[in-house]
């Protein structure tokens, strides 16, 4: 992934599994100074929009196939502020 920086254009390699909002630091690449300072970049996850049958066919096969629930975490978060309220 290109991304910009202050010393220019920089290919990425985003480690697999990456989720949003993971921090990345860019050794070396912040502003320009002696010694340079390091960069950190915020990922922002962005999917293709499915805008055509062929796309929509393809989320609705992940969806499908993919046991993944991106509200998973949650749950798991109610249920520990339901025991934190409980005990007080």
């Amino acid at each position: 992934v290109k991304s910009p920086t202050p010393g220019g254009i920089v290919d990425l390699n985003i480690p697999a599994g990456s989720q949003q909002g993971r921090k990345l630091r860019l050794k070396g690449r912040g502003l320009p100074a002696k010694p340079s300072g390091d960069l950190y970049i915020s990922l922002q996850i962005a999917l293709p929009p499915a805008d055509s049958t062929e796309a929509k066919e393809l989320y609705e096969r992940m969806a499908r196939e993919l046991d993944f629930n991106p509200r998973q975490h949650l749950m798991r978060d109610i249920k520990q502020d339901d025991h934190i309220q409980a005990r007080s």
